[in-house]
């Protein structure tokens, strides 16, 4: 999501707002019926002030800004949750008040993803895209500890970035697999030098304890959640930690957590490929004078592993005098596959790469993907990805694994699986442990949670999304979108924003094995109509 909400700002490739047009319904009461839950040394919630938001990205073209504007604030938590006394950041929120104040329900706490992802800037682009869920709720993103606003970590300088971002990526040689991991090395001692006394403690875990004291600052009695991509895992860190405060939650685009990072690049490799093979048979849909890559999906992918072959020989130009390197060009293919409204862009620059020498706007969507600004500075998105990626596993991969795997990965994706695969040194003699507890998401006992997965997501396969659901245990709820791109609601799916919006606005949980779009013959669940006199608790709720 991270990478998608990027691409929507760099080329203005927005969905239609959703349209406010609940009618009258009471507003719930503490509907799950359970005690709250509250971890030892957690810290007493503060009174937030909320004010005027500064130094906000514009709305993304197409997207209409609230009409009640935006207000920001910052809620203190421990640095160490362990120690809730001693030194304290501050997580930084941005809220949108709910437009039909007199059946609000609460607040919906949003992660669109990474993790890395900045939530505030996110949710300041994007939050026409969720008016309805508006209507009822006050929309509220917020960075993560790491990430953004709040405490964030930082590596290298925007230059060293510049020279990581377009470096080899699929050594060849031995010596280019030295200079490759001795890269990894130096960045991950710059993490070290510059945010040291950080790292141990912007991991998943903490971040999920965060949540609990932005919930009661909040002043809501449960939480109401909407987590996408890695917000998947976040959510079910938080739901296994605080089963009886999990209010309504949307888990779109899951994650599974039990998957070892060598096994989950391994099955994303798998999912890229398969996600070029549907953009290039629909781009040779189009015909060889509009698409003048391959007569099918399979010519299409191999036009780009020619490309991408002959730009680890040959860089090629581009405007601002940044060249194209392969890695650059990967990059930018593989953030284009995150949203089938990207596909057109990513078309016209292959094109323009293969036939034209014009390596522009492939290079356009990789900084989209890597976090770079127009000005040439970065977000934090690669340092925090990095801090927090480590934070929450144990593995340590040496090049010596690499080669052993490679095979593997070039068998998943000739186009994707080598890359992939060396970017398993990520966490290579990162400077402390990891937390394996980190990737607990078990929470029998919380209230439904509906877990959302799409058949053609690259990012997050669809394996994922039903094992998360079993994962989560209880009473969590799968829906399935047959569809292509990373996630579900923000396709844009009607089917699903229907059977998402009922859930959320008026508690109502989807049969089993719910797909959207149906089959035919299978009824296709309703248009969420008023309910007045009706209950909002779920009708499987307890």
């Amino acid at each position: 999501m991270v990478v998608f909400a990027a691409i929507l700002t760099a080329f203005g490739l927005v969905p239609d707002a959703a349209s406010p047009s609940i009618r009258s319904v009471r507003s719930p009461s503490d509907w799950s019926g359970r005690s709250l839950s509250k971890e030892p040394g957690d810290a007493p919630p503060e009174r937030l002030v909320w004010k005027r938001c500064t130094g906000l990205p514009e709305p993304d073209p197409g997207v209409k800004p609230p009409p009640a504007g935006f207000r920001c604030t910052t809620v203190r938590v421990p640095l160490d949750h362990d120690r809730p006394s001693g030194e304290a950041i501050g997580v930084a929120l941005i809220r949108v008040p709910a437009t039909d104040s007199e059946h609000r329900i609460g607040s919906l706490l949003f992660n669109f993803g990474g993790p890395g992802g900045e939530g505030v800037d996110t949710l300041a682009q994007a939050a026409g895209d969720y008016a309805r869920l508006n209507t009822r709720y006050d929309l509220v993103g917020f960075d993560p500890r790491g990430v953004g606003r709040s405490a964030p970590v930082t590596c290298v300088d925007d230059r060293r970035m510049d020279v990581l971002t377009a470096r080899e990526g699929t050594p060849d040689t031995a010596a280019e697999e030295r200079a490759f991991a001795a890269d990894e090395a130096s960045y991950n001692r710059g993490c070290q030098t510059r945010s040291g006394a950080l790292l141990p403690h912007v991991g998943t875990v903490s971040a999920a304890r965060d949540m609990d004291l932005v919930r009661a600052a909040l002043g809501d009695p449960r939480l109401h959640y909407f987590g996408i991509s890695y917000g998947t895992w976040l959510g079910g860190s938080y739901a296994h930690r605080h089963p009886g405060n999990v209010g309504r939650a949307v888990l779109d685009g899951a994650v599974d957590t039990a998957v070892d990072p060598a096994e989950q690049a391994l099955q994303q490799a798998e999912a890229f490929q398969r996600a070029l093979g549907a953009f290039g048979a629909a781009c040779a849909a189009l015909g060889e004078r509009a698409c003048p890559l391959g007569a099918d999906g399979s010519g299409v992918a191999a036009s780009v592993r020619r490309l991408l072959a002959r730009l680890d020989r040959a860089p090629l130009p581009a405007r601002g005098g940044r060249r194209l390197t392969e890695r650059l060009a990967t990059s930018g293919v593989t953030a284009a596959l995150y949203s089938r409204r990207a596909w057109p862009i990513l078309a016209q620059g292959l094109v323009d790469a293969a036939t034209r020498r014009d390596g522009t706007l492939l290079r356009a969507l990789a900084d989209a993907g890597n976090g770079r600004r127009p000005d040439g500075s970065y977000t934090n998105l690669s340092a925090a990805n990095t801090a927090i990626a480590c934070a929450d596993t144990t593995a340590r991969y040496a090049p010596a694994d690499v080669r052993r795997l490679l095979p593997r990965f070039r068998a998943a994706s000739p186009v994707f699986g080598p890359a992939l695969a060396w970017g398993l040194l990520q966490c290579t003699g990162w400077p402390v442990a990891g937390d394996a507890a980190a990737r607990e998401v078990s929470a029998p006992s919380a209230a439904p949670i509906l877990v959302v997965g799409n058949t053609g997501d690259p990012a997050t396969p669809y394996a994922w999304a039903p094992a998360l659901t079993r994962a989560l245990g209880g009473q969590a709820t799968l829906l399935t979108l047959k569809g292509e791109g990373h996630g579900a609601y923000d396709t844009g799916d009607a089917c699903v924003r229907r059977t998402v919006d009922a859930y959320l606005l008026q508690g109502t949980v989807p049969p089993a094995g719910t797909v959207c779009p149906p089959d035919k013959g299978t009824q296709e669940p309703a248009e969420p109509k008023g309910l007045t006199g009706r209950s909002d608790r779920p009708s499987s709720a307890p």
